[in-house]
């Protein structure tokens, strides 16, 4: 098992992926990484990342670096388990650039989706970070699920009627004193 990655390793990884690929392109970190970058939590156990587009190398790169760093790495976003939200690419947050490649986080808002479909103690933190740090906000969110809702009946392991309710729940405005939920 490898070790845990901290944000030294994170940023050694990116800066060889884009001094070893061989064309430019675009990596989108997500998960553990955007949450290690942002400083929610000092440790991840995998890097989540995707390549669009993909530069020539990316694979092979990846071959070497995830032994020669000891890092996992995982080829995983949001889109993989819920549907993909409109306009996302526009959304992702620049990070920085190494030799190639330009690394963005992953949208907020898909990443925040994608978390709360899943509902894992430390994703509902991550979540709650992102509305604290003002990356997300309840009503956009929800917005962005209905767009998304008529698509997932594609993603035959959910439950949509629970997924809405627990997006629903999450966006509901804590001011309101009626407990209203978006519907």
């Amino acid at each position: 098992m490898r070790p845990p990655v901290q944000v030294q390793k994170l940023e050694t990884l990116m800066a060889a992926m884009g001094r070893r690929v061989k064309s430019a392109g675009r990596i989108y970190l997500t998960g553990g990484a955007t949450a290690l970058l942002h400083g929610w939590r000092p440790m991840t156990v995998d890097v989540d990342l995707k390549a669009d587009p993909e530069p020539a190398g990316f694979f092979e790169v990846i071959a070497v670096l995830k032994d020669e760093l000891a890092v996992n790495i995982e080829l995983a976003s949001p889109s993989d388990f819920i549907p993909e939200l409109p306009n996302w690419r526009e959304r992702s947050l620049f990070i920085a650039r190494h030799g190639l490649i330009d690394f963005y986080h992953y949208d907020p808002f898909s990443q925040a989706l994608s978390k709360l479909e899943r509902g894992h103690t430390r994703d509902l933190t991550d979540v709650n970070a992102m509305l604290h740090d003002g990356l997300i906000r309840r009503d956009h969110l929800f917005q962005l699920f209905m767009d998304i809702e008529p698509m997932l009946i594609r993603y035959p392991s959910l439950d949509p009627k629970t997924f809405r309710a627990v997006v629903a729940e999450f966006c509901k405005d804590p001011s309101e004193a009626n407990g209203n939920i978006p519907s």
